[in-house]
């Protein structure tokens, strides 16, 4: 089953050929270590589930890394903003280009630096729509992409690129808001997702469809509006950040992520174990990955499994026809991830959230992590190949099917995750990462 613990050899053994050309002939550190300096990881209130919350509420699948230095969520002020590839000089974290870079999206650059790499070095095209589903409703989201499109040099959304709707009644904002701060809620949720779906593929729509409350009945309700506007756009993808443990009776909600010519994916959590709908049969479930940098140069070295990333066998959900191939690890249950993308928040992404900050100084950026990062970036690389399949399930035929080649994805061999479970990440799929990290359009 791959569950018992083993000495891990060295990173020099890396699966993708694109990655190796960036890595430095210099001794690995160990896993999350890499950054200079310290600084600690905040969940937000939104990404706590409380006992009586399964199986009737979702969390979301974000949280903030905050540098040494730094107060919890206070972010960086306006002020602060530079012209250059990263917001803030001096901080490290992933940028569009630098994002483009790692996953092959366009001419890979040695190092992938996010602090060196030019804002017209990102990822152009998409296609169709990328509907993105959240709770609650986000009162600043065209300012905030705008402003985050206008940092890194991507196109400014529009009326006709980029829409927020609902399922019918047009929610109020997240309580948490105003009780915690706006990087403690739905919000800053919403404003990941959109800006890693548009950083990956800028020219697709967005449709941010916000559910009237963080319930399972209205997500589930917004769900279906997401479906049916991807599938009236001609086809692309759902992307959902957020989930909660599993219950027994999710079987009887799978029919909600199944369009023609939609693909959903789901994050599977920053904690060990599976969550709901990540495990359901008709989503893409999207695990973590860190990202190992050298810490005086920042030039990428490897990507690893993310300890935290949710994974493992569904006691619920049976294994898929995708996965009979992987039968003799997952037997005859659903295994998730399908695949990752990064996620440790120390190794997070820039956001930009001006919404209920709290901070008199403009402080509206800061520093994200979690497997809410890597769907709506697994989402716009699809949506970025321009392959746009029939179904979820055929979109997961055609991963499981290339998985295999290295040209089309990274294998990650390195890592753990699931403290309790034991998971090892190793050579093929595993409950780590999946079938790995994505390289390039073909194969997705």
């Amino acid at each position: 089953m791959k569950r018992t613990l083993v000495a891990i050899c060295s990173l020099l053994s890396v699966a993708s050929v694109t990655l190796m050309a960036q890595q430095e002939a210099i001794v690995r550190p160990a896993p999350g270590s890499h950054r200079v300096g310290t600084g600690r990881t905040v969940t937000p209130q939104s990404s706590i589930q409380r006992p009586e919350d399964i199986g009737l509420y979702a969390r979301t699948h974000f949280l903030i890394y905050v540098p040494a230095g730094k107060i919890d969520a206070e972010g960086f002020a306006d002020s602060e903003v530079t012209s250059s590839g990263t917001p803030i000089a001096g901080y490290y974290a992933e940028t569009p280009a630098s994002l483009a870079c790692l996953y092959s999206q366009v001419a890979v650059t040695t190092g992938c630096n996010p602090a060196t790499l030019a804002n017209t070095q990102r990822a152009t095209g998409g296609s169709k729509a990328i509907a993105i589903v959240d709770a609650y409703h986000y009162p600043t989201a065209m300012a905030d992409l705008t402003a985050y499109s206008a940092q890194f040099g991507l196109p400014a959304p529009t009326a006709s690129t980029f829409t927020v709707t609902n399922a019918g009644t047009t929610p109020g904002a997240d309580p948490n808001c105003a009780l915690y701060g706006g990087w403690n809620c739905w919000a800053s949720e919403a404003a990941l997702d959109i800006e890693m779906a548009h950083a990956m593929a800028p020219a697709a729509h967005i449709y941010l469809v916000e559910a009237l409350s963080n319930s399972f009945t209205d997500l589930f309700a917004a769900e279906t509006k997401a479906v049916a506007l991807v599938k009236a756009a001609g086809g692309g993808e759902v992307s959902n950040s957020w989930g909660g443990s599993e219950f027994s009776t999710e079987t009887s909600y799978d029919s909600k992520f199944i369009g023609t010519n939609v693909v959903v994916f789901a994050s599977t959590g920053d904690r060990e174990g599976t969550e709901y709908p990540s495990v359901s049969p008709n989503v893409v479930a999207v695990g973590g990955t860190t990202i190992t940098r050298n810490p005086s140069t920042l030039n990428a070295r490897n990507e690893i499994s993310w300890e935290d990333g949710g994974g493992g066998l569904s006691p619920y959900e049976t294994r898929p026809a995708y996965q009979n191939g992987i039968s003799t690890i997952v037997g005859t249950h659903r295994g998730v991830p399908d695949v990752a993308a990064v996620a440790n928040p120390r190794t997070g992404v820039w956001v930009y959230d001006s919404y209920d900050t709290g901070s008199t100084t403009a402080a509206h950026w800061n520093i994200f992590g979690g497997t809410s990062v890597a769907s709506p970036v697994w989402a716009g690389i699809v949506n970025h190949a321009g392959h746009f399949k029939a179904s979820s399930a055929a979109e997961l035929t055609l991963i499981y099917a290339s998985a295999a080649t290295t040209a089309d994805f990274r294998d990650i061999q390195y890592g753990t995750c699931g403290y309790y479970e034991g998971w090892v990440a190793v050579a093929g799929w595993d409950p780590c990462t999946g079938s790995g990290a994505p390289v390039g359009t073909v194969g997705k």
